[in-house]
């Protein structure tokens, strides 16, 4: 039994220390595949020479980066490092949010004229700014501020997953698409289930909250 109590504990510790590092570099990762051909071998194309793209896959960019800096500052123990760039942080989340609203007003013609997919961009965007209000303003309870950022950041993933299932399957079937990125998104939600599980013996409130609501979004943008 003692052996048993040992493992956990040690899983929770493992947990506590690298879930977030983790998941916000896997998330990294999603970006620069889905976006290596502005970044890389097609930087020729159209969009790389639009202002508005170029800022907007900017803050992107710079988002799940300091998601990563941030996450590894506190795997390291450098809180202060960590505070002294919260603000940089909640400042590239409001470029985030800026532009993509820009580009929503300046690419669709109202709400009507927007694909499901893209009513459901919109509102995840709206959720990923109230989410980071929240995080700003929870930044010294760490349990619900990692959740607030890490669940935001999941709100607006779809872009990045539309350009990887882009890069490694035909876009022009639907079903693949979609299977492809609800594995994404649920491996994502379903790994913070499980540290949740390792870490508190729970689902925290804001994760499950925040899965019901990401579901009643695509909902909703179907119906609406």
């Amino acid at each position: 039994m003692s052996t048993i109590l040992l493992f956990s504990q040690t899983m929770a510790d493992f947990m506590k220390r690298n879930f977030f590092f983790y998941a916000s570099l896997a998330m990294l990762l999603l970006s620069l595949v889905g976006f290596s051909d502005n970044l890389i071998y097609d930087v020729g194309q159209e969009s790389n020479s639009d202002p508005k793209f170029i800022i907007h896959g900017l803050f992107f960019l710079a988002w799940f980066i300091i998601l990563v800096v941030q996450s590894g500052c506190i795997r390291s123990g450098n809180i202060k490092v960590h505070m002294t760039l919260g603000i940089t942080g909640m400042l590239i989340g409001l470029g985030v949010i800026l532009s993509t609203f820009y580009v929503f007003v300046v690419i669709y013609n109202g709400w009507s004229e927007m694909a499901f997919y893209v009513k459901a961009n919109r509102i995840f965007t709206t959720s990923f700014a109230l989410l980071i209000l929240q995080a700003y303003m929870n930044r010294k309870n760490s349990a619900q501020h990692k959740r607030y950022l890490y669940i935001g950041t999941l709100y607006v993933l779809g872009p990045v997953l539309d350009r990887v299932a882009g890069k490694i399957m035909n876009v022009d079937e639907l079903l693949p698409v979609v299977v492809f990125e609800l594995i994404i998104w649920n491996t994502l939600f379903i790994s913070l289930f499980v540290y949740d599980w390792g870490t508190l013996k729970k689902i925290h409130v804001i994760s499950w909250g925040g899965f019901i609501w990401f579901y009643s979004v695509w909902l909703l943008s179907v119906l609406l």
